[in-house]
């Protein structure tokens, strides 16, 4: 920690839905008292990636888009903000000395600035799934090995985190993991099939980037978490559920062996899980949405359907095959959720894919180094794109 006694921080993928919301916890706590900003990073919004460089007093900016370097030079020209661009300035910037790093990149491209910044020793604040879902036991054997704290940010798995109570995790009986059951809880299969990525977008109670709000509309988001969740609280499958609850109230709960169920409860706002992760063991002070019991009234669930919603089922075969199967659903689903935004194939079609790519490479095993991740996850999104080529041709 800084002499100061500031916590340092490194906010990689500021610009998205959780760095913005992390920067807003950064200066509800006061960033001069509380933090001080090592590093923000982004893609090609430079204007927003500069500003928040800017505001927020970082040491460095860089930019995942080597393209984009000469505009975001100019744009903190005048500054002493030091500037770079690319994968390798990435992963640069998580090695930085930041005591925590917010680790919100979208999609595999944060998995190596993200073990980067573990393999140092930093407190790790994970917003980015494909940490655990492509890499789970070598990304927290890294944890591990460096000395740091994996804290998650993931509201679900943040409340879990809250709700597993210290030296009793032989009692752990399961962990239930809610899920909105997103804008097509209702919709018949039919009803999907011709919806369109503006559609899908549309969530009923977060507020979220695009990827995240099109994979809670699929349920891949909650699939992925099912993968989280068994790297991060080191519990079987089989203790793994999903519910599905409406009003996101309650985040997430844990079963004990002595019938007792925990939840954590609040308003849907992601800052809650982001103070807590960067300020744990403590509980940050924090201008957020108070939960009004009389005006809620009820909280209602019921059980998933994984007709309608298929991921949930792969997910569960992705844990019970083992190995890369992670990685490789993974990785499908990213290449097919990019075909569906572009129009190419439609909103199931993205579990068809997956499943077919997952089924194509059940005889890859398990993953002795990230080179071995990284070499699946290729694999998985050269076979995705020749199956949705294949599609787009029948069509």
């Amino acid at each position: 920690m800084a002499e100061t006694g500031r916590r340092r921080i490194s906010i990689l993928g500021s610009t998205g839905s959780i760095g913005v919301n992390t920067l807003d916890v950064v200066n509800q706590l006061g960033t001069r008292e509380a933090f001080d900003v090592v590093a923000v990073t982004g893609n090609a919004n430079v204007a927003l990636l500069a500003e928040q460089a800017r505001t927020s007093g970082a040491k460095l900016a860089v930019t995942a888009d080597e393209k984009c370097y000469a505009a975001l030079k100019e744009a903190l020209a005048g500054t002493d903000i030091e500037v770079a661009a690319g994968r390798e300035a990435l992963i640069e910037a998580a090695s930085r000395d930041a005591d925590v790093v917010m680790a919100a990149i979208v999609g595999t491209a944060g998995l190596a600035p993200t073990l980067a910044a573990a393999k140092r020793g930093a407190d790790i604040a994970l917003a980015n799934k494909e940490c655990l879902v492509s890499a789970g036991e070598l990304f927290v054997k890294a944890v591990a090995e460096g000395g740091g704290r994996l804290i998650p940010v993931d509201s679900e798995h943040s409340a879990i985190f809250q709700c597993l109570e210290d030296n009793q995790h032989h009692a752990v009986e399961r962990i239930v993991l809610t899920a909105s059951g997103g804008p097509f809880r209702t919709w018949s299969r039919e009803q999907m099939a011709g919806v369109t990525a503006d559609v899908a977008r549309a969530h009923p109670n977060w507020s979220m980037g695009l990827k995240i709000s099109i994979g809670s509309a699929s349920m891949f988001n909650k699939a992925l978490e099912m993968i989280e969740a068994k790297h991060l609280f080191n519990v079987a499958p089989e203790q793994i559920e999903v519910i599905v609850h409406p009003q996101s109230v309650i985040h997430s709960m844990v079963g004990y062996r002595d019938g007792s169920v925990l939840a954590q409860l609040g308003c849907p706002d992601m800052r809650t899980a982001i103070g807590y992760a960067l300020t744990y063991p403590e509980r940050p002070q924090l201008n957020v949405e108070r939960l009004d019991f009389a005006k809620l009234a009820r909280l209602d669930f019921e059980a998933p359907d994984e007709v309608r919603f298929p991921a949930l089922r792969l997910a569960r075969t992705a844990l019970e095959r083992g190995g890369v199967q992670g990685a490789v659903m993974n990785a499908a689903e990213e290449i097919s959720f990019h075909a569906f935004c572009e129009g190419r194939i439609g909103f199931l079609q993205m579990a068809d894919i997956a499943e077919q790519v997952m089924d194509d490479m059940v005889g890859y095993g398990a993953a002795a180094s990230m080179d071995d991740v990284f070499a699946a996850d290729a694999e998985a999104r050269r076979r995705a794109g020749e199956l949705i080529a294949q599609k787009e041709m029948a069509a």
